[in-house]
């Protein structure tokens, strides 16, 4: 977890593959990148078994464009579609058992905060809703009260999508799926606001058709993780086989998703806030300077 290994030892550069030397030579490591610049950079994640036109390979690479230091990071997953891509990247991870991911990240972050001091090192937990919301929910939720320092990402497709179609407990209300043909019984969850209520410094909501936007909540989420305490970010990412949604029409999809119930939002704690500008220069967090007395509010 270090610019070190992902460098060559001396003399061993010319029996390397090219892929390898590329991810060197041209990946973002110890560089300062953005989505902007997709292209032009070796990506950490290219090659995948993901499903055509799936929307969460697309969220999964940015998010690790977003990454502030990918060569100081390692992500986290357990069971579902998601963890087929994401252990195909040139970034640590670790699998955990279906559900425990979030109790492997917290022993993992406190044992990497005791290796390796005041050097950041970043753990990010991607999961599914099942894997997140259903299966996982008490480690989810008991890291969060306990303000374990690193993030947590869901993958939300609403539909257990790697094992046939089963409704998940963030699937919609109503939506008929194929092993659940009579259609969900019950309400989607609210984890935004169970994040909320369990302490979490950052939350925020996203769909991946807005690259500069899931760059933006990713970096605040790993940063403010570092010091403060929990983040979270629920990304919608359809399922576009269990939802019978085109190729082609995914992310036309995902704005009409948004539009209807996904609208972005986020939640920033004050002490986030605080650690965000002072520390990394975050101007939109800065106190708005009070109107000078008797002065008469401008017209918008």
């Amino acid at each position: 977890m270090s610019l070190d290994y992902v460098k060559f030892s001396n003399g061993f550069e010319k029996f390397m593959p090219k892929e390898y030397r590329d991810m060197v030579e041209h990946g973002p490591f110890g560089k300062k990148i953005s989505v902007s610049q997709m292209g032009s950079f070796k990506e950490v994640l290219e090659e995948h078994p993901m499903c055509a036109g799936c929307a969460m390979t697309l969220f999964i690479r940015l998010a690790m464009i977003a990454f502030p230091n990918p060569e100081d990071t390692i992500t986290v997953g357990t069971a579902g579609c998601g963890r087929l891509a994401i252990s195909q990247a040139a970034i640590p991870f670790v699998y955990g058992n279906y559900g425990d991911q979030n109790g492997v990240a917290s022993g993992l972050s406190r044992g990497l905060r005791l290796r390796f001091g005041d050097k950041p090192k970043d753990v990010v937990v991607m999961a599914g809703d099942g894997g997140t919301a259903d299966i996982g929910f008490q480690q989810v939720l008991h890291s969060w009260f306990r303000k374990e320092r690193f993030t947590t990402i869901m993958l939300d497709n609403e539909v257990y999508g790697n094992t046939g179609g089963q409704e998940s407990g963030m699937t919609n209300r109503g939506a008929v799926l194929k092993m659940a043909p009579l259609g969900k019984k019950f309400e989607k969850m609210d984890m935004v606001q169970m994040a909320k209520v369990a302490g979490c410094a950052y939350v925020a909501t996203v769909v991946p058709n807005n690259p500069r936007r899931v760059e933006s909540v990713i970096k605040k989420a790993v940063l403010i993780a570092r010091e403060v305490g929990s983040t979270y970010i629920q990304a919608y990412t359809s399922c576009n086989i269990e939802y019978a949604i085109p190729t082609d029409k995914v992310m036309e999809d995902a704005k009409t998703v948004e539009n209807d119930r996904y609208a972005f939002s986020e939640y920033v704690s004050d002490e986030a806030k605080q650690y965000l500008t002072e520390r990394y220069g975050y101007k939109e967090f800065l106190a708005k300077p009070a109107a000078p007395a008797g002065a008469i509010p401008s017209k918008a």
